[in-house]
């Protein structure tokens, strides 16, 4: 669920959201550390690079911290809950975020590694001060300034640069060495006020206007939280369809996982992945959108079956084609590590009819047991099969229609309430 950016205001309809902070520790002993999930969502939200408040944490904790941005993991040292952490960014939405005349979040950094100061400017009422920098993350701001600042920075330098090259092209380029020799304090004004300059030009206030839609858009994404599970789920079927329409589903496997889990259905991606990317060429596709499917059911037993439940749904729009390769396939989907060997025994336990017929689904049941009878026989000791997991997406009936291709949804009462693992990030693989 998302939550207002500044959490003193209590209107449900405050534009300025954020996604609640979601933690995991891993670990043991010495070795523990808390992973913040979505940290790269919430600093989005917030207009800051996702190392700020994760630095601010550590900085409050006193606990070292590691950011790996290749991969999006951004960690604490320590065990730490996520309502403690979400307490703890209220302070540095306060100090580092908030304008100090609105409250409004909308608001840059700008950084003046010279005299070694921080800048605050709001967009929505003009506002333009200094940080207090004796906060330890100052320190660390300083170091690494917002790469929108550095970019701006940079610009503006030159541009001055530029105006003074002219300025003393017509006295001759020593006489215009000797004076940038002779006035280094001069320049150092000049960069205060070339920093904190406004171009007046159209192009400059368009510019603005974009950069204030773009953060705006920013802010709100965070809303599609607050929908239904169906609409949810939709969004995301969509999503992946203009990816495939558009010629682009084979490179975007970090994007789609993204999305997913935005709208917070990574569980379900499996079943919407596999309407949209298999037919009746199954065996050839799971080699091609492997990396697609192993970033969701990689270690998720909840995803896997959402798998299965898709490839039932797939068999049944091509019943010819695939009833009679049930047992191969499922066979191309283990070898490829999206299914795990207890998630397969537990499904053949059961016949259900909550993708297709129960008729279909004990022709499928029956055309898998040479497989889940060779998986069997393979293993090399036995034990109990572990307790499926399950939750609240699990209260909704997943049923397609044809003509349509849309899902729908009815909610159903849960057969047995189940425990729910951690995902892993697949990029750690």
């Amino acid at each position: 669920m998302s939550i207002n950016v500044n959490r003193s205001v209590s209107d449900q309809f405050y534009r300025y959201k954020m996604p609640r902070i979601i933690a995991k520790v891993e670990g043991k002993g010495n070795g523990i550390k808390t992973v913040i999930v979505n940290m790269v969502d919430v600093a989005k939200a917030l207009n800051r690079p996702p190392t700020y408040p994760t630095k601010f944490f550590g900085c409050e904790l006193g606990a070292q911290t590691q950011f790996d941005s290749k991969n999006d993991r951004y960690i604490v040292n320590g065990s730490h809950e996520a309502n403690k952490l979400q307490d703890m960014l209220d302070g540095f939405i306060r100090k580092f975020v908030l304008c100090p005349e609105c409250d409004n979040p909308e608001t840059d950094l700008h950084i003046n590694p010279k005299k070694q100061t921080i800048g605050n400017s709001c967009k929505a009422c003009g506002y333009r001060g200094m940080l207090d920098t004796r906060h330890k993350l100052c320190t660390f701001i300083l170091k690494n300034p917002p790469e929108n600042d550095s970019g701006s920075v940079k610009k503006e330098k030159e541009k001055k640069n530029r105006k003074k090259d002219k300025e003393n092209g017509s006295s001759g380029g020593e006489a215009g060495n000797h004076n940038d020799i002779d006035a280094p304090d001069a320049v150092d004004g000049d960069d205060d006020d070339e920093d904190w300059a406004e171009e007046t030009t159209e192009e400059a206030q368009r510019r603005r206007m974009e950069e204030i839609s773009e953060h705006a858009k920013g802010l709100t994404l965070t809303e599609d939280l607050e929908k239904s599970l169906e609409e949810r789920v939709n969004i995301f079927y969509n999503f992946v369809k203009e990816k495939k329409e558009s010629g682009a589903i084979d490179t975007s496997d970090k994007e789609v996982l993204a999305e997913a889990e935005r709208l917070d259905v990574k569980a379900m991606g499996p079943l919407i992945l596999s309407e949209l990317l298999f037919d009746e060429n199954i065996r050839d596709q799971i080699k091609k959108y492997t990396r697609h499917f192993l970033r969701f059911c990689h270690n998720n037993k909840k995803a896997q079956k959402y798998l299965l439940g898709g490839f039932e749904c797939l068999v049944k729009l091509h019943q010819t084609q695939l009833l009679p390769r049930v047992a191969v396939i499922l066979k191309d989907l283990y070898d490829a590590d999206l299914l795990e060997e207890d998630v397969i025994l537990a499904w053949a336990e059961k016949v259900s009819k909550k993708y297709v017929s129960k008729e279909l689904a004990k022709e499928i049941h029956a055309k898998a047991e040479p497989f889940v009878k060779w998986l069997k026989e393979a293993e090399e000791e036995s034990g109990g099969s572990e307790e499926e997991e399950d939750d609240d997406e699990d209260n909704v009936e997943v049923v397609y229609s044809s003509s349509a291709r849309e899902l729908k949804m009815e909610t159903k009462k849960p057969e047995k309430s189940e425990h729910e693992e951690e995902d892993i990030d697949i990029d750690a693989i």
